[in-house]
């Protein structure tokens, strides 16, 4: 991973997260001073960095966003209201209040005089036309318009995007975004509604694992395709992302296209058993194919992101398999 992206004194918005738990734990070893902020409780954080300054707010009042970014530098925003597709399809109305938290701290952090604000966006920003298909061309930045995105959850990253650049272009504060594509990995959300398809499905195999009940449900037929992206990978280019001089919006995801059905036997093949499936084509499934064009970052960073989903999961599915062991031990 790069050193800690740019220098100053950090604040984490949404540390008590996944990705900003992990990002919170990756600057304090790096060196950086870290202020997070979460309006989780904090036995409810996913992770705690040694030496952080840990606050407990709704980043969605305007005064809670102003006291946060007292003698910050560096803002990263990972704050929502979001989970997996069976959260965002439900939950739109609780996904799209979520534009308060970004117009209330970029606007903040432009006032208090920061110098770099970075926005952590989604590949459900674009256009639905292009992942109508489970081959689909993969997605360019461009695809975003004309306007069309994931309803709710989409629409309120694309209307933060563009309060980031008109904050940009008129307060002056740097803005940097990154659109995530399905980023997984350990410490994050496995049960409970707002877990992503990876944490889904490793927990499904590691109950069968542990049961000996090899029957799973999939989600819609399996033929869906999507990309997922390792949190090592996530971190490395939200670092690079801010500290760099692209004032766009860039993809950060990995480009290794699989179906969900491929997805259920990588991780069957990882537990080391064989499971059939029942597929539910009542549940939400989102749209058919979604895959990142990493042409840009490539360009502009020399990077993109690297760990194998193979690879990604067994580690995942390592953490995950731990706490279905655990849960299960308590019933």
């Amino acid at each position: 991973m790069i050193a800690a992206g740019p220098p100053g004194r950090v604040l984490v918005a949404g540390a008590g997260g996944f990705i900003g738990g992990h990002l919170t734990r990756a600057l304090v070893a790096a060196g950086r001073e870290v202020r997070g902020v979460d309006i989780k409780p904090l036995d409810a954080w996913y992770q705690h960095g040694a030496g952080v300054e840990e606050i407990v707010g709704d980043l969605a009042a305007r005064e809670v966003s102003a006291a946060a970014v007292q003698d910050i530098d560096v803002v990263y925003n990972l704050a929502s209201d979001m989970g997996g597709m069976g959260f965002i399809a439900t939950q739109k109305l609780a996904c799209m209040l979520s534009v308060l938290i970004n117009t209330h701290l970029v606007t903040a952090a432009a006032a208090a005089g920061a110098s770099r604000y970075f926005y952590a966006s989604s590949a459900c920003v674009y256009a639905e036309e292009h992942q109508n298909t489970t081959a689909g061309p993969a997605l360019v930045e461009a695809d975003a318009y004309p306007a069309m995105p994931e309803d709710g959850y989409g629409w309120e990253k694309l209307f933060s995007e563009r309060m980031c650049r008109h904050v940009s272009e008129e307060l002056g504060l740097e803005t940097r975004v990154a659109r995530y594509h399905n980023v997984y990995g350990p410490h994050g959300a496995w049960i409970g509604g707002r877990e992503k398809a990876p944490a889904e499905i490793a927990r499904k195999i590691a109950t069968a694992e542990l049961t000996g009940e090899h029957e799973i449900e999939v989600w819609g037929d399996g033929h869906q395709t999507r990309s997922f992206t390792y949190i090592d990978d996530c971190l490395e280019g939200t670092l690079r992302v801010t500290a760099g001089e692209w004032r766009d919006p860039v993809n950060v995801g990995s480009s290794e296209l699989v179906t969900i059905n491929q997805l259920v036997d990588l991780l069957a093949d990882i537990a080391g058993i064989s499971v059939s499936r029942q597929h539910d084509l009542s549940k939400p499934q989102g749209v058919r194919g979604r895959n990142s064009d990493n042409t840009l970052i490539q360009a502009r960073y020399g990077w993109e992101p690297t760990t194998t989903l193979r690879a990604g999961l067994t580690r995942a599915y390592a953490w995950i398999r731990e706490q279905v062991a655990a849960d299960l031990a308590r019933t």
